[in-house]
């Protein structure tokens, strides 16, 4: 789950990591008054969960109240990679000596936060480390132990050469850190942390994801989340229970499990397709749950055939079944399906399915290879 900017730079804030004040508004008008209350020069920034706002026409800096309209005029209603962007951010516009960039992410591989740190800060991390990797320092925190001081201030020291700058960026890693673990993020960054004219480092922006796994823990942060700049599958998938997640290929999955629902994708791609979507239904047996991931994977434009794949145990071929037709008199399917229903009751899911123009395969390799030949 990604949070906005100005709501990531609230919990800064709350950590002590300095930050510069600002308000958010929804209308040029607020905006003004926005400006009035913070003073000129400010920036007006978007607010839209993607990167590269800047390169859009989504930053602009303000010296005028006249400006300050105009901008926010012209940003708010412009769509960035997708995304409207409804609200704006106004904050202080002040000068600064050089950008680092300093942030935390989840290594999978070695199961640790990494802390990352760059003198190329300000421009993305991705581009920094496909062409320069040398550039950026990478400390791995056992988590067992936390972040040491000494990794945080070896770092501030490489990066600045300063032993006083190198301790304030100590403190602001270890507070970045402990906002990490406090609230299991999967990343936090600082792109970028200034050094200002009177050496000291604030953070110019804030980014934040929440794990959605751990959010069980945490439910004051779940009404951070903006169902507005979330794809409307993933939205309408979880609000039925559904994990759901698009991707760019042709060939839409249902499948139950999301082990088996790894092994189709997996196995679309070894036999030259290209995966739509990750949708497990999970181990209900409701046929309502089956009508809602249809629809939910069918609103995908770029969906040129489905297959369903189920291996019954809890979850029952006949209920599956049951919701296949209820997506076809619902919505339409106008697509065709390729259906492996094996296990609880798979009997009767064929003979409901009879009549319908669902293909059917007996194992999961067949359904594979012709889902993949009905998508061409």
């Amino acid at each position: 789950m990604k949070i906005h900017e100005y709501q990531a730079k609230e919990i800064f804030a709350a950590f002590s990591i300095p930050v510069l004040r600002g308000m958010v508004a929804t209308t040029p008008a607020d905006a003004l008054k926005a400006a009035h209350e913070i003073g000129l020069p400010v920036v007006v920034k978007a607010q839209v969960l993607v990167g590269s706002r800047g390169r859009a026409g989504g930053v602009k800096i303000a010296r005028t109240f006249e400006e300050v309209e105009e901008f926010a005029g012209r940003i708010l209603g412009l769509k960035i990679k997708g995304l409207v962007v409804d609200k704006v951010f106004v904050t202080e516009a002040i000068n600064y000596k050089s950008e680092l960039y300093l942030g935390f992410v989840i290594d999978r591989r070695t199961r640790q936060a990494v802390m990352m740190a760059s003198a190329a800060g300000g421009v993305e991390i991705e581009e920094v480390a496909r062409t320069s990797p040398e550039k950026i320092l990478k400390n791995q925190v056992d988590p067992l132990v936390g972040l040491h001081s000494y990794q945080a201030r070896d770092a501030g020291l490489k990066l600045l050469g300063n032993a006083k700058q190198a301790n304030q960026f100590s403190a602001i890693a270890l507070r970045l850190y402990q906002i990490m673990i406090a609230h299991d993020c999967s990343l936090v960054e600082i792109n970028p942390l200034v050094v200002m004219n009177d050496d000291k480092l604030l953070a110019l922006d804030a980014k934040i994801n929440l794990d959605d796994n751990a959010l069980y823990r945490h439910p004051q942060l779940e009404s951070l989340r903006d169902t507005a700049s979330e794809d409307p599958g993933e939205v309408a998938a979880r609000g039925a229970g559904l994990s759901y997640v698009k991707l760019a290929g042709s060939i839409g999955c249902v499948v139950n499990g999301a082990g088996l629902a790894m092994a189709t994708m997996d196995l679309i791609k070894r036999y030259g397709g290209e995966p739509a979507n990750f949708l497990d239904i999970g181990g209900s047996s409701r046929p309502e749950k089956m009508a809602i991931a249809m629809k939910v994977l069918l609103a995908d434009r770029n969906v040129r055939a489905v297959l369903v794949n189920i291996f019954g145990g809890i979850t029952r071929c006949d209920d599956v079944a049951k919701g296949l037709l209820i997506a076809s008199h619902e919505v339409g399917v106008e697509v065709p399906v390729v259906a492996r229903l094996t296990g609880t009751n798979q009997k009767e899911a064929r003979e409901i399915l009879q009549g319908s123009k669902i293909l059917f395969a007996d194992d999961m390799s067949a359904a594979v290879r012709k889902v993949i030949e009905v998508a061409k």
